[in-house]
């Protein structure tokens, strides 16, 4: 049997059919209105229990049977019915290569949250402005990462894949009418700490009353000095596991390198006749891939140097043997790492030291840098005369905070 169901207002028509629910928005506040469709509805569902409907596999249930089983044609081409259709058909329509795995994969883990709370049947045609404001209410009462909920960030990051999947619908003719975001209300944000050094958020958690979440935020804003850079490598250099790890820190300690950009580095983007680096980037020019160079400072071309002489071959820079010991992974030839390796690398390294708090590679994109020699002003913006020597950092909306 159907139900009826008011909800902002309007009333909605719920009903199951083989075992999965089904629901419509039927647009309309009048009781009267509602009440008759319902009818209509339950009436429609006792005949294809009798079998005097018969439901096409291609049609919609709800159009359907709200039709007296008039629709019975297949949908017409160019046309979206459904939340899984919509993100089926746009994630088909991405040209390889055209965007990176991770952010594929990031969009992938939004969409199975949108199937989830919207419903992988619900009709996108009828989506409305309430329905977005249900998902975020929702979501924002998920737990998230470190004991909070889900940050608001993370949910508009989820409505802008929908967003981005509905537009490129709209453009290809596939809906009629814009994406209803505008109204839509998110929970307040709090603003990041500003960038801190890292004996600054020593002193910080010794002081105590952080919670967990607090401890780890602050952390996540740590800003190394030129002195504690050269201990951080050093104690690499000192205790790192396998040949290419500390190369890999130096380089993006050096360089300042996206974790992706140190990933497809390539030995061709030596040149240690013009002591040069060139960084293989994606994201900093829309739709094209782009390069900057940088220069190579002694101890990064040092440690470089070594690493070359020990390479296990093949075009990438950093790339793991065909067995590491400890490891079940199997590889027919030495392949570049892969960001969880690149991460797992990166942990281990600093277990059990001073610096295992660090959360990952992104720390060096906002670290002191010392390379020899002035750094470029396309690449290095001074920032502050710290007691260590000059500073130098790459570009950020926070702000640095020295007391």
């Amino acid at each position: 049997m159907a139900s009826l169901e008011k909800r902002n207002g309007r009333f909605r028509i719920i009903f199951r059919l083989g075992g999965a629910k089904f629901s419509r928005t039927l647009r309309t506040v009048v009781l009267k209105e509602a009440e008759a469709t319902l009818a209509r509805l339950d009436d429609n569902l006792r005949r294809l229990e009798l079998g005097l409907l018969t439901l096409p596999d291609e049609a919609d249930p709800v159009v359907f049977l709200l039709s007296d089983g008039r629709v019975a044609e297949a949908p017409r081409v160019g046309v979206v019915r459904t939340l899984r259709d919509l993100f089926n058909r746009y994630l088909e329509s991405i040209p390889h290569g055209a965007l990176e795995q991770a952010t594929i994969s990031g969009m992938k883990i939004h969409i199975s949250h949108l199937y989830r709370v919207l419903g992988e049947r619900f009709c996108v045609q009828e989506l409305e402005l309430p329905d977005l404001q249900r998902y975020v209410e929702q979501r924002s009462k998920e737990p998230g990462l470190r004991g909070t909920t889900i940050r608001p960030a993370t949910l508009k990051k989820e409505i802008v894949t929908l967003r981005t999947a509905w537009n490129w619908a709209l453009h290809a003719k596939l809906l009629k009418r814009p994406f209803p975001v505008r109204g839509l209300r998110y929970p307040k944000t709090s603003e990041s700490p500003p960038f801190q050094t890292f004996g600054e958020i020593e002193q910080r958690v010794a002081r105590g009353a952080l919670s967990p979440e607090q401890e780890a935020e602050l952390w996540d804003s740590a800003f190394l000095t030129t002195k504690e850079l050269s201990e951080l490598l050093g104690h690499v250099q000192a205790t790192a596991r396998h040949p290419f790890v500390y190369p890999m820190f130096a380089f993006a300690a050096h360089t300042g390198a996206r974790r992706s950009e140190i990933l497809r580095a390539r030995l061709d983007d030596l040149d240690f006749i013009s002591r040069t680096i060139m960084i293989r980037e994606r994201k900093r020019v829309r739709g094209r891939h782009s390069s900057r160079r940088v220069p190579i400072s002694p101890q990064l071309e040092e440690a470089l140097a070594a690493w070359r002489t020990r390479h296990p071959g093949g075009p990438f820079l950093f790339v793991q043997a065909d067995r590491l010991p400890r490891s079940r992974k199997v590889r027919n030839n030495p392949e570049p790492l892969t960001i969880n390796e690149a991460h797992n690398h990166f942990k281990q390294a600093l277990a059990g030291s001073r610096w295992e708090k660090l959360r990952g590679w992104h720390v060096f994109r906002g670290t002191p840098q010392r390379c020899g020699e002035p750094a470029p002003h396309d690449v290095f913006r001074p920032s502050h005369e710290a007691e260590s020597g000059s500073v130098y950092r790459f570009g950020s909306n926070r702000k640095l905070s020295f007391r």
